[in-house]
């Protein structure tokens, strides 16, 4: 009993701070859009509103660790994606980041507006049209000096092993020729697993790990840059997951072979 009414108010206060918080991220955008090309504050103002219903549910404890010493150097930022919960962890780094999604989350009133308005890039899953069109508003993104965030898992994983990383962050990246930046998620598959909406208690943590350059590197470079980028985001969500007393699998068994 006690859980379903804290779940109710979880859902509760984040529909209030997401329509609470539309004027306000369209009265930043409104000031700033003129100067503002990258739309860093509209989309810094649209993540703290992730942190701000975080804060409030009562249900969830997060952290991150890690600041950038140039919040404005782009990068391809990368994390493994545990459940819906990840986005509003990541939300919490203190600088901005466009986030590759998929449209559905653009059609949800108020929620969907915030997005264009911070310039968050939709990505229709296999539309090639789309995909072209995502890739080359990445580059924009980067060219504008604001990172950009993709889990390069794709979806979301069931279990505690990471699904296969794609190509398509890597690709960008070399292509940019901008600094990957792995971050290691843990702990939010138990605030929101995936196949319920249901917010249940959680600790999770994210950290910024060491940025790999790409300097130089060309497409023939993918293969490495992907499994240098899975090594040291499996070894960091393991270690965070020991710090939060979450068990894992003995990592032998947890890799996907070919890995």
């Amino acid at each position: 009993m006690i859980g379903t009414l804290l779940n109710w108010w979880a859902w509760t206060e984040t529909v209030l701070c997401v329509i609470v918080g539309t004027p306000i991220v369209a009265l930043v955008y409104a000031f700033t859009a003129p100067f503002d090309k990258g739309r860093y504050a509209a989309g810094r103002a649209f993540r703290l509103v992730a942190v701000c219903a975080t804060r409030i549910n009562g249900l969830w404890s997060f952290r991150v660790r890690g600041r950038l010493a140039d919040p404005r150097r782009p990068y391809v930022v990368v994390a493994n994606h545990e459940s819906y919960a990840d986005v509003f962890l990541i939300s919490f780094f203190p600088w901005e980041m466009k986030w590759l999604s998929k449209d559905t989350m653009f059609k949800i009133p108020c929620m969907g507006w915030m997005m264009q308005m911070a310039g968050d890039i939709k990505l229709v899953r296999g539309d090639r049209d789309s995909t072209l069109n995502a890739i080359a508003q990445c580059r924009d993104r980067l060219a504008k000096r604001v990172s950009v965030m993709i889990f390069p898992e794709g979806t979301r994983s069931r279990t505690q092993e990471m699904l296969p990383f794609k190509d398509g962050a890597f690709r960008l990246a070399i292509e940019a020729q901008a600094p990957v930046l792995p971050i290691a998620v843990a702990g939010t598959r138990n605030a929101m697993a995936k196949g319920t909406f249901k917010f249940l208690r959680a600790r999770a943590m994210a950290q910024v790990l060491e940025p790999i350059d790409t300097t130089g590197m060309t497409l023939n470079d993918i293969p490495t840059l992907k499994a240098k980028t899975r090594e040291r985001i499996e070894a960091g969500r393991r270690a965070l997951a020991a710090e939060l007393g979450i068990h894992m699998a003995p990592r032998e068994a947890a890799e996907p072979a070919g890995v």
